[in-house]
């Protein structure tokens, strides 16, 4: 049964419709401004599209020539053989632009360059056989002389080593500076068998002879000092001691028939570390030999070679139309209207709007439900124009229980109009009831009490006065006679309430009680909280019950655990 009821239900959300003019103007406003943003996000990141990314290849070929002078060497033309250099690896090419010469080095032993101090006095300073990173063979332990004032170890190298550790400054090559490098890209996105290359159809061979990345951000050929240049650095400077320049080819292309567009685009970058004195080993350098044999005897010229390596990096996207990412961007933009709803609650609840407009607004929307274990009673005082929530205490006075919140009293307007009618009825009230006993009030004055009126009680949450400060008890006030404790009123409010009811008479005289507990509630706390128990002050409680006596003298009080809901203390189950 019960798996029937959860299956055969549906539940749903509640809502409270506002009739303002300023709120639906700044709702519809709102949404307005929502959807504009969404269709322009939408458009602007073709999130209506399926994306797949660039699958390419890369080849360069560089072109220039240039003429050096190299001290023991004489002139010397550099052509694409020699300053490419080796192959760098995949999508890359090199550039020579500086370099320090070694010539006639034979097989043979010379003295170690003395790197970092490291001198030797005898023999004993150099160990046979030993090598480590920085030396250029392998010593034979013998300490000889490097030059007239210091000795180094002798090695088993080529010889003479390096001797040269810094680049000659201006950079032998710098005439590199106009060498040009034609990039050819080719791309592919499969998804959608789509084939590019940054060649486009209309580049020609006379195009390509002719163009200028200063006019043409389209053309393929690049010169190497405008590269440099766009990356932010200098030729002049870079080329002494060499680096890494990124060049980043970025496809965004758009593959939907009335808005098709593939083009390439390019930026450039620095990728290594410039500054010498931040790294160990600034810039890029390398080193190779060419061999040729004199005399029978093998020799070679040493080249520590400078340059500027480039890396082409392609990175790119193509997109094309898709009904299934455009359904799934729309269910996931909705979310956002939410904004609207969350702006304009958080516009009620601020002094922007009116206070009473927004209590108004939220009772209506938001439904509080207690917990049936704890019990939040409802306490109104003569001079306070409000209303406290408190919690139940066993231990505690309810006079002296802290409130754990305050809220504006609210008028039972259906109360007051139908009493006061009754009030201006000329109506002689019956004779005294005969045989009151006479009410036991016991010591007077409790601590707890503020107008000297109210009697001692053993229960807590019974243990309240009609004032926060000392003063007059409600009770005094003439009004609590005409509104509270008249005969003919709580007689006229009976039958109001049931037209069929019988004339109260004396046995009758708990349903007058309790009429007088409603009165006295709907009177001074007005339409109480949900889900709170109103409480009447020990002194109305006992005016009251001197009025209208039990026969038997017993009263049960009230009792929260017994009054579920303040529906059930309106009805005085008191």
């Amino acid at each position: 049964m019960s798996c029937c009821r959860f299956l055969c239900q549906y539940e749903t959300n509640k809502l409270v419709r506002i009739q303002s003019v300023r709120l639906g103007s700044l709702k519809w406003s709102l949404n307005g401004f929502i959807l504009l943003l969404i269709c322009v996000m939408m458009l602007w990141n073709r999130n209506y599209q399926e994306f797949e990314l660039v699958v390419s290849s890369v080849t360069t070929k560089v072109k220039g020539v240039a003429q050096t002078h190299l001290a023991g060497v004489g002139d010397v033309v550099w052509d694409v053989v020699d300053y490419s250099g080796h192959s760098q690896g995949k999508n890359s090419f090199f550039v020579v632009t500086n370099v320090i010469v070694t010539k006639n080095q034979k097989q043979g032993k010379c003295p170690e360059v003395p790197v970092k101090g490291r001198l030797c006095r005898s023999d004993k300073d150099c160990e046979k056989g030993a090598w480590d990173q920085l030396s250029h063979g392998v010593h034979t332990g013998s300490c000889v002389k490097f030059d007239t004032l210091r000795k180094t170890c002798e090695v088993s190298a080529w010889c003479p080593v390096e001797t040269k550790t810094k680049p000659p400054r201006p950079a032998l090559l710098a005439a590199a500076e106009n060498f040009t490098v034609l990039i050819k890209n080719n791309i592919r996105f499969p998804a959608f068998k789509f084939i590019r290359r940054n060649i486009l159809p209309n580049m020609n061979d006379a195009y390509l002879r002719s163009c200028d990345r200063r006019n043409d951000s389209l053309c393929p050929i690049f010169r190497l000092g405008d590269l440099v240049r766009e990356a932010g650095e200098k030729f002049s400077e870079m080329s002494v001691e060499g680096g890494v320049i990124g060049i980043m080819i970025e496809w965004d292309c758009n593959l939907d028939r009335l808005m098709q567009s593939c083009l390439p685009r390019y930026s450039f970058r620095r990728l290594d570390e410039k500054e010498s004195n931040r790294t160990l080993y600034p810039g890029l350098n390398f080193r190779y030999a060419k061999y040729n044999t004199v005399n029978g005897v093998e020799e070679r010229t040493l080249y520590k070679a400078f340059g500027i390596r480039f890396d082409v990096m392609v990175f790119g996207q193509a997109g094309k139309f898709s009904f299934v990412q455009l359904i799934i961007y729309i269910g996931s933009t909705l979310s956002y209207y939410a904004l609207t709803t969350i702006m304009i609650d958080w516009l009620i609840g601020t002094s922007c709007y009116s206070a009473e407009v927004g209590q108004n607004y939220s009772e209506k929307k938001v439904e509080s439900v207690k917990d049936n274990q704890k019990c939040v009673l409802c306490v109104s005082y003569v001079d306070e124009n409000n209303i406290r929530l408190v919690k139940r205490s066993q231990k505690k006075s309810l006079q002296d229980i802290k409130a754990s919140s305050v809220q504006p009293r609210k008028e039972d307007t259906g109360h007051l109009r139908a009493v006061l009618p009754l009030l201006q009825t000329d109506r002689e009230a019956p004779p005294p009831l005969e045989n009151k006993p006479v009410m036991n009030a016991g010591p007077r004055r409790p601590s707890w009490c503020r107008c000297d009126r109210c009697s001692p009680s053993s229960l807590p949450h019974e243990e309240l006065c009609c004032r926060r400060s000392d003063g007059a008890c409600i009770t005094s006030s003439p009004l609590f006679e005409q509104l509270v404790l008249r005969r003919p009123l709580l007689e006229a409010v009976l039958l109001y309430r049931d037209p069929l009811t019988p004339p109260p008479g004396p046995a009758q005289t708990a349903s007058l009680r309790h009429c007088a507990y409603r009165q006295y509630i709907s009177w001074r706390l007005g339409v109480p909280p949900a889900d709170t128990h109103p409480i009447i002050p020990r002194c109305c409680a006992w005016r009251i019950r001197e009025e209208y006596p039990s026969p038997d003298g017993q009263y049960s009080g009230f009792r929260p655990a017994r009054a579920p809901s303040m529906q059930a203390c309106a009805n005085g189950e008191l």
